[in-house]
């Protein structure tokens, strides 16, 4: 009999038949957390090592309406994220348009028509297209998009964005964690 402890090609596809969905699904919960700072923590201790830092940045994605770190289609941890999943570094106007650099160093055009405002008055807006992220903008991004901000009854908050020879109405954001 030949002793064979070659493992299967793919273990990333066989482990879903191995374990079963809810076992894979417990594994997945990792212990990590990404703070309202922007801070990673993993089991209480907090990821200082830069390069670490931005490319959990990088494979912040959602699945199936949960926050996940994604390697690939199969391999993926969940992340508790306290508030927003990327926050914006700066913000620059191009003429009439607005881009976004976010902490995971990607620069995108705001989508104007999704800006929405919380009670502490940041901005949040999809974010990391094309995965399905939640952006917070907050100073000093915000003050530079705020030069455009003008005030307006019509609007549900009372406030547009002036931008591509468009008024953008601001809509409300429901608060911390709800994206």
């Amino acid at each position: 009999m030949e002793n064979d402890d070659t493992p299967p090609p793919d273990l990333a596809a066989a482990l879903p038949a191995l374990l079963g969905p809810e076992a894979l699904d417990q594994l997945r919960h990792l212990g990590l957390r990404l703070d309202r700072s922007g801070r990673f923590w993993h089991r209480g201790e907090r990821v200082t090592h830069p390069r670490l830092h931005q490319a959990l940045l990088r494979w912040l994605d959602v699945v199936d309406g949960k926050s996940v770190i994604r390697l690939d289609a199969r391999r993926y941890a969940y992340v508790d994220v306290e508030d927003a999943h990327l926050r914006a570094r700066s913000a620059r106007w191009d003429g009439d348009r607005c881009w976004i650099t976010w902490d995971d160093e990607r620069e995108e055009e705001l989508p104007y028509g999704e800006l929405r405002q919380a009670a502490d008055h940041a901005l949040y807006v999809p974010a990391g297209a094309p995965r399905a992220l939640l952006g917070r903008i907050a100073s000093p991004a915000y003050q530079r998009i705020a030069e455009h901000i003008c005030e307006d009854d019509h609007a549900p908050l009372g406030f547009v964005l002036v931008a591509r020879g468009e008024r953008w109405p601001i809509g409300a954001h429901p608060g911390p964690g709800a994206g």
